[in-house]
């Protein structure tokens, strides 16, 4: 069975498939014995959604050796031309896809409002699935979704590509090691101005809850996180879209974080500005670069600046009268989406766990949904636990 699984038809794959479904529906066994039996190969993906991030997507997958791009999911036009031109199955939903092929990872690079469904499809045919941020609509359909994958031993991954980048982990082991003392103050600034192509596009980018709090600050709220341990209140303000669009534009926020750090945060998407991690990081080439920083970590002995990775510091006695020394830190530079797809295929092949689990980006989203609470209800909102 194991050898067809391998080296069979598709139809046997889809038929072995079909019949895990049916016995993990009936009995609570795991299923990561039996899926360890058969990873050993290349791993087929699927993606679904093929738009701005969806693309990158497949870009990446093409340049690995483990993994192979076998079908899109997407009904539009462009995906079925782009499809044809590579030589790829499409299909207009997951429903017809599964009748044909029996993927061993899905890639949902679709708009929010579709995540918790879609992913709810794949986990109950226990596909692992990557999803891009933020992982659903509301904390609610997370955290039912991560409980649905968790006992069904499905692997989740949430897209927060940001933590696969060297310069984030560099970063990390400085705050993590101590290198700048205890943390006690942090602020990430997110400004760059859309276009208003960028919005014509896809109208549910104009509509409540698509603001850049959810769609960017998710990136932002994770990363410190990541940095700085887990968050328990924020006080937050926004301001509504100059463009008439149903969400805001402008938001702001202060955090508390339980080590007893304070973070401010702000972020925008009708601001011309240098100060974004798309603009500082040099991770896409389609923004171009600039020479500053858009995260700033103090310590009680010193402090840290990405991503240009500076670290402030004074050798001698810590006074504001002494001057201060700045170092550079190394990095080796990777492109953090490729990163994220080589660790998606060991997730799928159980040999690593979820760096940005499930429960990760549910954690998130309930900081985001604090955020947005607080703004609605002007008071300090306590993020769930």
């Amino acid at each position: 069975m194991i050898f067809l699984l391998t080296n069979g038809t598709d139809y046997i794959g889809r038929l072995t498939r079909d019949i895990w479904f049916i016995v993990s529906q009936l009995y609570p066994i795991k299923m990561s014995a039996l899926n360890n039996g058969f990873m050993s190969g290349t791993v087929k993906l699927v993606l679904v959604g093929l738009g701005l991030v969806g693309r990158r997507h497949a870009d990446v997958i093409a340049k690995t050796k483990s993994a192979e791009l076998v079908a899109i999911v997407d009904p539009s036009k462009d995906a079925q031309n782009y499809a044809r031109k590579k030589s790829l199955k499409a299909y207009h939903s997951l429903e017809d896809m599964f009748t044909e092929q029996c993927p061993d990872g899905i890639i949902l690079a679709t708009p929010t409002l579709m995540h918790s469904e879609q992913a709810f499809y794949c986990i109950k045919r226990t596909c692992p699935v990557m999803i891009e941020k933020p992982i659903a609509t509301s904390s609610q359909e997370a955290l039912a979704l991560v409980e649905k994958a968790e006992s069904l031993d499905v692997p989740v991954l949430v897209g927060h590509h940001r933590r696969y980048n060297p310069i984030i982990q560099r970063a990390n082991k400085v705050i993590t090691s101590g290198e700048i003392g205890k943390v006690r103050a942090v602020h990430a600034n997110c400004w760059f101005y859309k276009s208003d192509e960028y919005f014509d596009e896809a109208e549910w980018r104009k509509k409540r809850g698509a603001g850049p709090i959810s769609v960017n600050l998710a990136h932002d709220i994770d990363l410190l996180r990541y940095f700085c341990g887990e968050i328990d209140f924020v006080q937050a303000q926004t301001a509504k879209s100059i463009r008439g669009f149903e969400n805001e534009d402008v938001a702001g926020a202060l955090l508390t974080f339980r080590n007893g750090a304070i973070g401010t945060i702000s972020v925008s998407d009708s601001i011309v500005s240098p100060w974004s991690w798309e603009m500082t990081s040099k991770e896409n080439p389609v923004y171009p670069p600039t020479s500053e920083s858009c995260y700033f970590i103090g310590g009680s002995h010193g402090s840290l600046s990405i991503p240009d990775l500076t670290l402030w510091g004074q050798n001698s006695e810590r006074d504001w009268w002494k001057p201060l020394e700045a170092l550079s830190m190394d990095h080796e530079p990777a492109d953090p989406l490729y990163n994220q797809i080589i660790h998606f295929i060991d997730v799928i092949k159980k040999e690593e766990n979820p760096i940005v689990s499930g429960r990760e980006g549910l954690f998130t989203l309930r900081v985001i949904e604090a955020i947005q609470k607080s703004a609605l209800t002007q008071q300090s909102v306590k993020v769930e636990s």
